[in-house]
């Protein structure tokens, strides 16, 4: 990248917290403590008001005009994606506990149903998590708890790929030529995108899984952020499938076992196993999960520094 891609650079080397120092004090994303840093990385970007579209390496803004640093920075500029960013990050929070709360009924419910309850388990799977009302973990441990592991994990694979798609059309609708507009005027913003999906399918295509990979990936709000910046669908739809699949197959199997043992729920397989062991299995679980989001984490970063990096020789 050259002339005015040359304040381009995004300090990469930096994006494990990707702070920085303004006027002396130094500053945290907002979104630093849910995103993956790719995906922080991206909103940071966009949200700086110190960075100018002009080019000019030289030029920032004085320390009494950067105190719009963060989420909130962009979230006029986005206007009704704004909201839908809040809502898809709070909602889904919210519906999981309901879902966990009611297992044992749910689960019930959908077994009574025989062959067509899988079907409705997949296309209410599709609706909830394309419109960020309930999370894809506890739709995947309510698949594994009804119909075992085998025909639990397909059925949510089906689901959240399903939702991805609704979540992409939904983000197009409302998002995209604001996000595409905000990213147009910030050369930090462009950087990071063309690092991340500028290089083709097949690289697109590997960050996409990369970043459905970590458990602390927001599936909601990850649909909003790569469809908003310019996705292509395909690599999108199969990205969000192999990449959600490692961790939905653990999720799965943990509830699938919990069923066979012969639980109603989970309430139940507390009481009859005690806290200590189901606690243990859970984080076992969470610790699992962790290493490869850690690991995924990683790769997007060593993508991220050489895009920009080649871009910038």
């Amino acid at each position: 990248m050259s002339g005015g891609h040359g304040a381009c650079r995004v300090r990469m080397q930096q994006i494990r917290c990707f702070r920085r120092e303004k006027g002396g004090k130094t500053h945290d994303p907002p979104a630093c403590l849910v995103q993956p840093q790719a995906i922080r990385a991206y909103l940071y970007a966009m949200s700086d008001p110190s960075e100018t579209p002009s080019g000019d390496e030289t030029t920032s803004a004085p320390a009494s005009e950067s105190t719009e640093v963060g989420i909130g920075a962009i979230a006029r500029r986005l206007g009704p994606a704004s909201v839908l960013g809040v809502l898809w990050m709070l909602l889904p929070g919210i519906g999981g506990l309901l879902l966990i709360a009611r297992m044992g009924t749910i689960s019930e419910w959908l077994d009574a149903q025989g062959d067509l309850g899988i079907a409705i388990y997949i296309g209410v799977f599709i609706v909830s998590a394309g419109f960020g009302l309930l999370p894809t973990y506890a739709q995947a441990v309510l698949g594994g708890w009804v119909f075992g592991m085998a025909y639990g994990l397909t059925a949510a694979l089906a689901g959240f790929t399903g939702a991805s798609l609704i979540g992409y059309a939904i983000t197009r609708i409302v998002a995209r030529n604001r996000a595409e507009s905000l990213i147009a005027e910030n050369p930090r913003a462009r950087a990071v995108r063309e690092a991340l999906i500028g290089r083709g399918f097949w690289p697109t295509l590997g960050i996409v899984t990369l970043l459905r990979v970590p458990p602390n990936s927001p599936f909601a709000l990850t649909n909003l952020v790569m469809a908003s910046s310019g996705v292509r669908l395909l690599p999108f739809a199969l990205g969000t499938l192999i990449g959600m699949a490692p961790r939905t197959a653990l999720v799965v199997g943990f509830a699938a076992k919990g069923a066979a043992d012969g639980h109603r729920d989970i309430q139940s397989l507390i009481k009859d196993h005690g806290t200590l062991p189901v606690v243990a299995g859970i984080v076992v679980l969470v610790v699992v999960l962790s290493i490869i989001g850690r690991i995924a984490n990683r790769a997007i970063n060593r993508v991220v520094v050489n895009g920009n990096g080649n871009g910038n020789s």
